[in-house]
C-alpha cells in the first residue's frame, strides 16, 4: 500500500455470495499479508471450490479466483 486509505478484501462464493469480508478499515503505507481460514461470517468451515476475492480502495478495485483445497 502505497498511501494511507480505507480497504475492504471481500470473499465471494462462486455464485458471487459474499462468504466473509477479511479487511474493512483504513490501512497506513505498508506491506501486508492476510490468511483466510476457510470459514464464512460465522466462523463455520466453508466446502472446498473455487471461491473469489475482492481487494477495493477508494483508487483500485480486483477481483481473483482462488481454490480452496483441504
Amino acid at each position: 500500500m502505497p498511501i494511507e486509505e480505507h480497504i475492504s478484501l471481500e470473499i465471494y462464493n462462486i455464485i458471487g455470495q459474499k462468504v466473509k469480508t477479511l479487511v474493512n478499515e483504513n490501512l497506513v503505507p505498508g506491506r501486508y499479508i492476510l490468511k483466510w481460514n476457510g470459514t464464512d461470517q460465522y466462523n463455520k468451515p466453508v466446502s472446498s471450490g473455487i471461491y473469489f476475492y475482492k481487494l477495493k480502495s477508494a483508487s483500485f478495485t480486483a477481483t481473483k479466483k482462488m481454490t480452496l483445497m483441504k
